[in-house]
């Protein structure tokens, strides 16, 4: 390798990590604004191109947010990155074996069951409410409605993980839901004709929460999953006998 490319390297990740220690020093929050370009520069001793290359690169992990005409400020600090990174993972593998794809769906019910006491145990009228009349969106807008449907099914999900109270968990979780969205419709692995067993797998999981029994819920996200493992095999298998896509629409359901 280039010895001044690699040492040009090296400089970008030192101001890379200036300004990560920056932010925390100072306790910086989303959305707080970071010093001017000029300030960096002067308190990092590196030079504007450094600094600019830095921002670029803790743009991209979403540290920090550039706003156009208005400066850089500290980004959501959200896991896009992580979810660009899985999707291209899982998009490479789908002529492969689809492992990606069945390792998010295994971390996903990991999450959802190793948390069944917290559900059951912050259950209260509204949460559970809520749980009822996202099904009952579910149901109105059928899979036909293929973003009303997922949008719904991905709120299910986000409402149930909340219930624990575990913010990186919930996190993790949809950040894992949204990438088998964005990759199962090229597997073909789900089509229109599971709508009701989705609906019906996600009302007993509501049902369950609303009767407080864990057993029941985590027998009903057991069975939730099921399926969508048993899936994954079916087109795992078909694409190692050599049949192809058959170019049916699938709704991503999950």
């Amino acid at each position: 390798m280039n010895a001044g490319r690699t040492g040009r390297q090296l400089l970008r990740q030192e101001v890379t990590e200036g300004i990560k220690r920056h932010i925390l020093h100072n306790r910086l929050r989303p959305g707080d604004p970071l010093p001017t370009e000029a300030t960096l520069c002067e308190e990092l001793g590196a030079s504007r191109s450094s600094v600019r290359e830095a921002v670029k690169t803790l743009h991209a992990l979403d540290i920090v947010e550039v706003r156009h005409g208005h400066g850089t400020y500290v980004g959501r600090l959200s896991l896009s990155a992580l979810v660009e990174s899985l999707t291209f993972r899982g998009m490479l593998s789908v002529d492969d074996d689809m492992q990606v794809m069945a390792d998010l769906l295994e971390a996903r019910e990991l999450f959802e069951r190793g948390m069944v006491a917290k559900f059951t145990g912050a259950a209260d009228h509204a949460y559970l409410d809520t749980l009822d009349g996202l099904v009952h969106r579910m149901r109105e807008s059928g899979a036909k409605d293929g973003t009303g449907f997922v949008e719904s099914d991905r709120a299910f999900h986000a409402h149930l993980v909340g219930a624990s109270g575990n913010a990186l968990i919930g996190q993790l979780s949809m950040a894992f839901w949204d990438v088998y969205t964005v990759v199962a419709p090229y597997l073909n692995v789900v089509s229109a004709e599971d709508e009701q067993d989705t609906i019906a797998a996600h009302q007993r999981i509501a049902d369950a929460a609303r009767a407080g029994d864990p057993e029941e819920l985590a027998a009903a996200l057991a069975d939730h999953y099921a399926p969508l493992r048993r899936r994954l095999a079916d087109s795992r298998a078909a694409r190692a006998g050599g049949v192809p896509h058959d170019g049916q629409e699938a709704v991503p359901a999950g």
